[in-house]
Parts: structure tokens; C-alpha cells; sequence
């Protein structure tokens, strides 16, 4: 990742498939997730899955205009399912990489692909879509809070 992106959505639910809720800011912690949130909680749809990449999911806002554009699927920031929407970021390139949002330092674990509970959520075609632009999985490794405008640096 070249540059600097930027945080210009925050979202989190507090329990599997409730809506997403607007935040100006979260706390990351380390190991555990956003506070608020239904991974933190350990009552996410996916808690049960093995494997890490569930503390803070991100997705690029660039992807979501695009798939309106390309696909005439309108999806507001609430409800593409994503913890932290991005500008200017290309989190493709941040699998397993270290790096900076707002105070908290995160690690790219892999790639948010879309999948069924996805679409069941939103529209049919979302899947297609979205596919290899879904977003980023991740863990916080050094927690800190997140802010709306805060920066998302490599490090």
C-alpha cells in the first residue's frame, strides 16, 4: 500500500445479523475485536469458525461505488457488513501485513470475501460483485481508538 487512506465509515452490531450501527468512533482491542461489537461479544455469525481475521473487518469505499456503477447494486455503508470503510486504501495488498488505524495497529489476516449470509443481508448479485473487492479480515494486534477521518497507514 502506497500513502495514507482514510476512515470515513464506522460500524459495528451487536449481535449476529442485527443491523449495523453508526459509529463515530470504536475501541480496538487487542486480541478481542471493537468493543460493541458481535465478534467482541463472541455471538457473530461466524464466532464458531476457526481461524482469526474476525476482530475488524474493513472494506474499501471505492469498491462499494463501483458495484453501483458496474452492477446497479446500491448498498449504503450500514449494510455491506463491514466494521470500517475505507478511501483511499487498497487493502488487498495489506494480507499479512502490519498496519496503522487511527492508534490501533492491525495485521492483515485475509481477504473478506462475500458470501451467502452476505446476500441473504443485501441483494442478489451482491456476491459476484464484490468478489476480490469484499474487503479485508484482520486482527488488532495494539489497540487504541478509531476515529471517523482517522488515517490507515502501512507500517
Amino acid at each position: 500500500m502506497d500513502g495514507t487512506g482514510t476512515v470515513v465509515a464506522i460500524h459495528t452490531a451487536p449481535e449476529a445479523e442485527a443491523p449495523m450501527r453508526s459509529r463515530d468512533e470504536v475501541e480496538a482491542v487487542a486480541g478481542e475485536g471493537l468493543r460493541g461489537d458481535r465478534y467482541f461479544e463472541g455471538i457473530g455469525t461466524f464466532s464458531d469458525v476457526q481461524g482469526g481475521g474476525r476482530e475488524i473487518t474493513l472494506t474499501e469505499s471505492e469498491a462499494i461505488e463501483a458495484i453501483e456503477r458496474e452492477a446497479g447494486i446500491a448498498v449504503d455503508f450500514d449494510e455491506h457488513r463491514r466494521n470500517i470503510t475505507t478511501r483511499d486504501t487498497a487493502l488487498n495488498h495489506l494480507v499479512g501485513e502490519r498496519f496503522r488505524v487511527g492508534e490501533a495497529v492491525c495485521e492483515g489476516v485475509r481477504l473478506c470475501e462475500p458470501c451467502d449470509h452476505l446476500r441473504r443481508s443485501t441483494v442478489d448479485g451482491i456476491e459476484d460483485a464484490l468478489k476480490h473487492r469484499g474487503g479485508l479480515r484482520a486482527d488488532i494486534v495494539e489497540g487504541g481508538p478509531i476515529r471517523i477521518e482517522d488515517s490507515i497507514e502501512p507500517l
